[in-house]
């Protein structure tokens, strides 16, 4: 069965209004592809786990990958590590830089589970950063220069081998996601 394999930013959950909007698209348009939704865990490392767990149960199937924020950074491991193609949406490329704000007690306005970041959590991140990518064709950026948290220009140069649709203004959440998302299937290949 053909799957993707959709993660969050941080901070939140499954029901996110990408992943939601995707998943409703998904049931009309193609109701073979299973779509997967984790609620990814705080800490990066244990996030790193569920996530390769998820691709190695899947071996057997088509498998592709989407991201958005730190969900587009972790999806960038998860695609080199394992070969995957991934579409990464307003990606978080200096996750470990970004959430040292974020250092301390936090909570999750989705699950409102409440959880401490450390120091040694953005060495986690910092562990599963990719130096170079090296299969530069498994990758697709969708990027919007109006983020208004992150930096753009951090992925398009990190990126720079790889696909990429840079739109002007938008904002982090990516405004008019729905407009890729036959584009994406294309890309993926799981079907």
């Amino acid at each position: 069965m053909p799957r993707i394999l959709y993660l969050h930013g941080f901070n939140s959950s499954p029901k996110s209004a990408k992943a939601q909007a995707f998943r409703q698209w998904l049931e009309v348009t193609h109701p073979e592809i299973e779509l997967l939704v984790p609620q990814l865990p705080p800490y990066p490392q244990e996030a790193a786990q569920l996530i390769e767990s998820l691709a190695k149960e899947s071996v057997d199937d088509k498998l592709g990958l989407i991201g958005s924020s730190l969900g587009g950074y972790l999806s960038i491991w998860l695609s080199q590590r394992f070969n995957l193609p991934a579409v990464v949406v307003n990606p978080a490329i200096r996750s470990f830089d970004l959430l040292q704000n974020f250092l301390g007690e936090n909570e999750n306005p989705y699950t409102h589970q409440k959880y401490r970041l450390e120091p040694h959590h953005m060495d986690e991140l910092l562990a599963l950063r990719i130096p170079v990518i090296t299969s530069p064709e498994l990758i697709w950026l969708l990027q919007q220069t109006g983020d208004e948290i992150l930096d753009y220009r951090q992925a398009v140069s990190y990126l720079g081998a790889c696909r990429q649709t840079v739109e002007s203004d938008g904002n982090h959440a990516f405004v008019g996601f729905e407009r890729f998302f036959p584009k994406i299937i294309q890309f993926l290949k799981i079907i």
